[in-house]
């Protein structure tokens, strides 16, 4: 088989499982980080949310420093930030840290949302009267200059990050940051797996926008897509009603964890409430090794991206990881 000659990733919200606890979930991320690095994937990032009980990636810095403890060689970031809930400069001196302990192995995607409901980001804000969803570019920019050479810095520096050189990634669903991103200069990463819609024109803005720098000489366009792999077609439709709940949670701002896959959805949900959750995980590459191959063929044929990022809900731990490993091997040309 051909291979299809694009470097594939990993995003991770860890999420709780039906039946576990945060623990539980803390290990099941450890464990997919360890499972993806010895497949070949070159990153693995985590999320950040808040407020949300069936998800433990609130404390993200912390969740990146524990999977790099824990692996050996892949690199971990955060997929992402949420700039609003952070100072820069602590942001600065956390992955600074984390750099100086694990040299050319941390990555920093970066997003201007806060990554949970509007009271949540309240209590999470710097001050009473912030404005910092405003001022993402400047802190953007700030981040750059906290990573950078000595000669860059003014009188408050990170210490560590001055020449750590972290690479920065922009984050975003919108055509927003794809503006800032081509802007900057710095590599891209869309949200496709549950913000679909603005993709194609992200994407396209991005690469004609774009205008090189110091830190990238071409545009740098990653995708993160839903993936749900299996051994037949069959396989991977049961397997993706897990995702199918999970979106269903969010279309009903309910708190269900991460649950078994069934056989009927229909059972579950109501026409609109399908229609919806469908809508927000459109973007998707299921089925078996050749579905998948042919779905992905296709989608870089269209979009000729750099990189493409997997997230998987998969209920079965030993499933979510063949679904990894069945992606890898149709990259692969296995």
């Amino acid at each position: 088989m051909p291979k299809i000659n694009i470097p594939v990733s990993v995003l991770n919200l860890a999420p709780i499982r039906e039946g576990q606890g945060a623990l539980e979930a803390i290990d099941a991320m450890v464990d997919l980080a360890q499972a993806t690095e010895k497949m070949g994937y070159i990153r693995y990032w985590i999320a950040e949310h808040h407020n949300t009980p069936t998800l433990v990636s609130s404390a993200t810095s912390i969740l990146i420093k524990h999977t790099l403890e824990h692996t050996e060689h892949i690199r971990v970031g955060s997929g992402g930030i949420m700039l609003p809930n952070h100072s820069p400069l602590v942001v600065a001196e956390q992955f600074g840290t984390m750099a100086t302990i694990y040299p050319n192995r941390v990555d920093l995607g970066l997003g201007r949302a806060p990554g949970t409901d509007m009271k949540t980001a309240s209590a999470l804000r710097r001050s009473q009267n912030d404005s910092s969803v405003y001022t993402f570019p400047d802190d953007v920019k700030a981040l750059l200059t906290y990573f950078g050479s000595k000669e860059l810095q003014g009188y408050v520096k990170a210490h560590p990050g001055v020449d750590t050189n972290i690479p920065i990634y922009i984050l975003g669903s919108s055509t927003d940051s794809a503006y800032l991103a081509a802007k900057l200069g710095l590599p891209y990463a869309f949200a496709s797996h549950f913000a679909p819609r603005y993709m194609e024109e992200a994407i396209s803005i991005y690469y004609n926008q774009f205008k090189p720098s110091e830190y990238l000489d071409a545009p740098y366009m990653m995708v993160c897509l839903n993936v749900i792999a299996a051994e037949s077609d069959e396989e991977a439709e049961f397997e993706s009603t897990t995702m199918q709940q999970f979106f269903l949670n969010v279309v009903r701002g309910t708190q269900t964890p991460l649950s078994p896959p069934v056989e009927n959805m229909d059972h579950i949900w109501s026409q609109p409430e399908k229609e919806m959750a469908k809508s927000m995980s459109s973007v998707i590459l299921k089925g078996s090794k050749d579905s998948i191959r042919d779905q992905l063929t296709r989608f870089q044929e269209k979009y000729k991206v750099d990189e493409i990022m997997a997230v998987s809900y998969i209920y079965d731990p030993v499933k979510q990881k063949r679904s990894y490993q069945l992606l890898k091997e149709v990259v692969d040309g296995k």
